[in-house]
């Protein structure tokens, strides 16, 4: 792993240890984490078909492996961009669909400039779900049925977090996401 790849990871570790689990936006997050099974794979390719079939390997590498819980495929190049990143995620899905791993997996998604459909770019709402590069998240569906189990009314968990991040306010989460980045220079 060059440098690089090892500066951008630790980025994302770094925004995953204040941001999701600091701040709880997942309030499952930090058992997995602290068991070491959180896994993170830089995709150094712009190609969208060469980006898929890191997605596949990906699924395919968690399928054969149990005891990796969850993965972060994180694209530091050619998703810039979110309307692209839109339509990654778009033809991710339909993959995950088409390998028969719906209802096995499930992926989440995070942009640094993610925003929620009809809601203006400096909500600071959009930050439950920027990241310092674009993401997909694959988490296992069982995982993620049990973990919900387990905390009542898990349907306000998204409430929840937007009004957090706007009580938090626009700056202050574009502070907390920024610090994620210093770490790589």
């Amino acid at each position: 792993m060059s440098a690089t790849n090892n500066a951008i990871i630790a980025s994302c570790q770094h925004w995953v240890k204040t941001v999701i689990v600091g701040l709880n936006f997942c309030p499952f997050a930090k058992p997995v984490l602290d068991a070491g099974k959180v896994y993170y794979t830089v995709v150094n390719k712009s190609a969208f078909e060469a980006c898929l079939m890191a997605l596949s390997d990906e699924l395919t590498a968690l399928s054969e492996q149990p005891h990796r819980e969850t993965s972060l495929l994180i694209y530091p190049m050619g998703f810039e961009a979110f309307e692209d990143y839109l339509d990654l995620l778009s033809v991710a899905q339909a993959l995950l669909e088409d390998q028969g791993y719906e209802g096995v997996f499930q992926l989440a998604s995070f942009h640094p400039g993610y925003c929620f459909e009809g809601q203006a770019s400096d909500d600071a709402a959009n930050y439950t779900n920027r990241s310092p590069y674009p993401m997909l998240h694959i988490l296992r569906e069982a995982s993620v049925e049990k973990a919900l189990s387990m905390v009542a009314h898990p349907d306000k968990i998204p409430t929840r977090n937007i009004d957090f991040a706007r009580a938090k306010g626009q700056l202050e989460m574009q502070r907390l996401l920024t610090a994620c980045r210093i770490i790589e220079d």
